[in-house]
């Protein structure tokens, strides 16, 4: 499964989120399997998206065919866009499903690890830092995903916002990061909490084959 995860800044934040809406239009394409996103709690004027599809040739194909109309309508309303392509690894907690569902926040980390330590940094956050977060009240699924540069790795988790506060504390985050030796793995961090907009969210029908998540 093929993640994509897209930043910008809004300089016209109506016409954004109306044009937003008319990615709709993602529900034809084959491959398709959800989109959804929103503000940034730090800088207001970011909005994170994050979108799923099954393999990287079904979007490269929707690249090629359909993009630049769904996205015309958004023209000038934004600037700095940054997107970034990733392939599932894992689930941060068991049964993920590319659906927003039950989640009012969005946590994204962005690591480049050091080579000679992506081995390791890959086994700490299956063993260490995955069962911590799924085991977090307010948690409600996530995915663990690496970039084709290797060193490059994603980890979006989904919450529930009146849980998350308070459960997930930073000082258990500081011993979850000594216990897996995060400071020796990693070369760069980056990340952001966003307020997710249900009105942008857009999923496909699922399945009934249960593999089929794990494409």
């Amino acid at each position: 499964m093929l993640v994509k995860w897209m930043r910008c800044t809004v300089s016209d934040r109506r016409g954004f989120e109306r044009a937003q809406r008319k990615w709709a239009g993602l529900l034809g394409e084959p491959g398709f399997r959800g989109q959804g996103g929103g503000w940034s709690r730090s800088t207001p004027e970011t909005v994170h998206i994050f979108g799923f599809w099954d393999s990287r040739a079904f979007y490269d194909s929707f690249m090629a065919r359909s993009h630049d109309r769904l996205q015309s309508a958004q023209v000038g309303t934004y600037s700095d866009l940054r997107t970034s392509l990733f392939e599932y690894r894992f689930d941060v907690k068991t049964g993920f499903r590319p659906e927003f569902s039950g989640a009012d926040l969005l946590r994204v980390a962005h690591c480049t690890v050091r080579e000679d330590r992506i081995e390791h940094y890959t086994l700490m956050q299956e063993k260490v830092w995955n069962p911590a977060m799924a085991g977090s009240p307010g948690m409600v699924r996530g995915v663990f995903a690496q970039a084709g540069s290797e060193d490059e790795f994603l980890v979006l988790s989904m919450w529930d916002t009146a849980a998350e506060r308070g459960k997930y504390r930073t000082e258990r985050v500081e011993r979850l990061a000594f216990r897996a030796q995060t400071g020796a793995d990693i070369a760069a961090i980056d990340g952001d909490v966003i307020d997710l907009e249900p009105e942008w969210t857009i999923e496909a029908r699922q399945s009934d084959d249960p593999d089929l998540s794990l494409l």
